[in-house]
Order: structure tokens, then C-alpha cells, then sequence
């Protein structure tokens, strides 16, 4: 049986879970959203970061949902998409009149699948629809577009 080192990643049934405590205070989020993607590299897919606001500061609710997305979506691609490439953006938005909003932007080049079915089936697509309320439930909103193409999916929470 392999031993987990303290600082490990691991995919847990195709979930990918970090062995210690989330540091967003010494990782950031976008460092912390990096680490979940050990197990995705592990396994040969090329993965793309960008962090354009690097070190923006937003508060822990938002950096526990952000992160929490990034699990979520990110488990797909592990556990479903069969994908090559993952890229995932992380940054600040602007909007004139409008107040400023934190995106986390995850695409894949994998399978893709029905979008629709898949966040309003029965026994399909619990973390999709949880993460979707739990986005609009913080004032912010989630997008899905999905084909055979891949996958891309848009987490947007506001910051003010």
C-alpha cells in the first residue's frame, strides 16, 4: 500500500482530494486550485493555468467556493471527460456600473456530455447542480457549455 505524504493529492474514487488542510493564506487560490491538479497531470493530461490577478485578495468564503468548484470540475474531467488538455483561468472581472466579480474559467478538450440532462436528471449530476446553487446562493452565477468538443465551464462570484 502506497503511504500519502502530508502534502499529496489523490484522487478518491475519481474525487480529487487534498490529504491536509487547505493554506489559501500561504497557497493563494490559485495555488491551491494548482495543487488539485497533481493527479490530472499524473496521468499525462496538460494542464493550463492562468492567473492573470496572481495574489488578489478575496475573502475566505469566496476562496472556499472558488476552491470547492475547482474540485468539483476538475473530478469530472478526471473521472468522465477523458481529456488531453485542461486549462483553467482564474481572474478578476470588471464591468463598468458593475461591480468587480472573481471567474474561474475551466475548459477541457474531452467528451463532453449533455449539459441539460446532466444538471437537471434525477441521478445525474449532484455536484454540477450543488455547486450551482451554492454559487447562486452567494450572488454569483455558473454557466455549462458542453459538446463533443470538451467541455467549459464558468464559476463568476462577485468580490464587492
Amino acid at each position: 500500500m502506497k503511504s500519502v505524504s502530508s502534502d499529496e493529492v489523490v484522487a478518491v474514487r475519481g474525487v480529487l482530494t487534498d490529504t491536509h488542510p487547505v493554506d489559501f493564506y500561504a497557497l493563494g487560490v490559485a495555488g491551491a486550485i494548482d495543487r488539485l491538479t497533481l493527479p490530472l497531470r499524473g496521468r499525462g493530461t496538460v494542464v493550463h493555468l492562468e492567473a492573470p490577478h496572481h495574489g488578489m485578495e478575496v475573502d475566505r468564503k469566496c476562496a472556499t467556493l472558488l476552491y470547492r468548484a475547482a474540485q468539483e470540475l476538475l473530478s469530472n474531467v478526471y473521472k468522465f471527460a477523458n481529456a488531453s488538455a485542461v486549462t483553467i483561468r482564474l481572474g478578476c472581472l470588471s464591468h463598468p456600473a458593475l461591480c468587480h466579480e472573481v471567474q474561474l474559467k475551466v475548459t477541457d478538450d474531452g467528451a463532453g456530455f449533455d449539459a441539460e440532462a446532466a444538471t437537471q436528471g434525477r441521478h445525474s449530476g449532484m455536484g454540477l447542480r450543488l455547486m450551482r446553487l451554492a454559487v447562486e446562493t452567494a450572488g454569483g452565477h455558473m454557466s455549462v457549455d458542453s459538446s463533443a468538443a470538451g467541455t467549459c465551464v464558468n464559476v463568476t462570484l462577485p468580490l464587492d
